[in-house]
């Protein structure tokens, strides 16, 4: 990924130095396994921690040997001889490069899912926070964009808050899913390593050993946990949205902090755009798209292919060191949301009184008239408001039909605000839990 879009702990965890390292313990910890069971000299895997462990891989000459053998841990084995010495025969027996690829792309998106989760976390903070700091600011719902009833910011951000507590929990479960470890050799029949070797690298690395393997870790575990970044990238879109929307001159009703000296245009002075949400929107769109390769590698020949191979070598990456990246900026995004409650309540009054169509309808219904004609009379009413600018309230107290059924003080009962917002402890409660 661009370094625009990547902060460094993620970064480091896909870096050469960083998977070569990894690889190197893979190889170590299964020499020590073969060690105790005597397929090897002890004094050998000592050595190849030693030399090994205190070496510094040089990613260039790795990248050399490859040019030459046309093969990466081949490359990689060959450059660790070159430390080890002798004992280097030791390294390797009786395993196959999916052990060591698998295990590594295992480790390395196990310690990426960590830093996912600490993402979502402090995410979830900052939701919190400015939920409770706007339980009570009124503002008005939308469906299909067009006014419908009241609602309170605080509403929304609990909405936002209990999807990512969602999405956390997903990705526990992804995480848990991708923590594999296989050291089973060529076609996953353990017929030249001891599965015991197996059982005591997954111990060491934080794995647990895959059932059975085929030579490679079954790629339905990718899917799942790409799948589940795609998801959460789709949650971060979600709220990303609303703010942009929020943000729109005729509504800001909430906007993104506008740093001193910031510029929002070359040309216009004046403006200021969610440039953050927006890039959000598209980051979300490429975390998304990266979780249909990683479904179409599922389907592999036989026992292995390495058609999976370049997909993961760049999804591996992108998609984690991308998400990270969003999870880190919309956090920031919340933290420093402007919230206007003036203009959410300018803009729900700005159709007068409309939003509280329904309460009208169901006194009606309630009063004795049926609901087609209820409807009606409501409707033809509100009609008013949008065509003629009307006051809702006073057309209703105006139409004979409505006062034949509804007294003036039970008309005006119905314009509370109060009444769409007593739930909201409910709400919270269930979000949040007691508080």
């Amino acid at each position: 990924m661009i370094p625009r879009y990547s902060r460094p702990e993620m970064v480091s965890i896909w870096s050469q130095e960083t998977k070569f390292r990894i690889w190197f313990e893979i190889e170590a910890y299964a020499c020590d396994a073969l060690a105790e069971l005597g397929v090897i000299p002890k004094e050998a895997a000592r050595t190849i921690w030693e030399k090994g462990g205190a070496a510094k891989f040089d990613v260039e000459r790795i990248d050399e040997i490859e040019r030459e053998t046309k093969h990466d841990v081949i490359a990689f084995l060959t450059h660790l001889a070159e430390f080890v010495g002798p004992d280097s025969r030791f390294i390797h027996q009786g395993m196959t490069s999916s052990d060591v690829l698998d295990t590594c792309l295992s480790v390395q998106l196990s310690r990426a899912a960590d830093l996912l989760l600490a993402d979502l976390d402090a995410l979830l903070a900052a939701l919190r926070k400015r939920a409770f700091e706007h339980k009570d600011t009124v503002t008005i719902g939308r469906s299909h964009g067009i006014h419908a009833e009241p609602t309170t910011f605080g509403v929304k951000l609990a909405q936002a808050y209990a999807e990512f507590e969602r999405c956390r929990e997903r990705l526990v479960h992804a995480r848990a899913e991708i923590a594999t470890c296989a050291i089973s050799g060529a076609v996953g029949t353990f017929a030249n390593i001891d599965p015991r070797v197996e059982e005591h690298v997954a111990e060491k690395l934080g794995l647990t050993p895959e059932p059975v393997s085929t030579q490679v870790i079954p790629r339905d575990r990718h899917a799942m946990f790409f799948a589940t970044l795609g998801v959460i990238a789709s949650s971060v879109e979600r709220l990303a949205t609303e703010i942009r929307h929020l943000q729109r001159t005729e509504v800001l009703e909430a906007e993104e902090y506008f740093s001193p000296g910031q510029k929002g245009s070359s040309a216009m002075p004046h403006k200021r755009n969610p440039v953050l949400t927006e890039n959000l929107t598209g980051l979300a769109r490429l975390v998304r798209g990266m979780a249909l390769p990683a479904m179409e590698n599922v389907a592999l020949w036989h026992e292995r292919d390495i058609s999976h191979s370049s997909v993961e070598r760049m999804i591996g990456p992108d998609a984690t060191i991308t998400l990270d990246f969003a999870l880190a900026r919309l956090t920031g995004v919340v933290e420093k949301l402007l919230v206007y409650p003036d203009n959410m309540l300018k803009n729900m009054n700005k159709f007068r009184g409309l939003i509280h169509s329904q309460r009208v309808l169901l006194a009606l219904t309630q009063a004795g008239v049926s609901r087609e004609d209820s409807y009606r009379l409501v409707q033809r009413n509100a009609m008013k408001v949008w065509e003629q600018g009307a006051d809702f309230l006073e057309e209703l107290l105006a139409d004979v039909d409505v006062r034949a059924a509804l007294p003036e003080d039970v008309i005006r009962e119905k314009f509370d605000l109060g009444y769409h917002t007593k739930h909201v402890d409910t709400i919270f409660k269930r979000v949040f839990g007691e508080s």
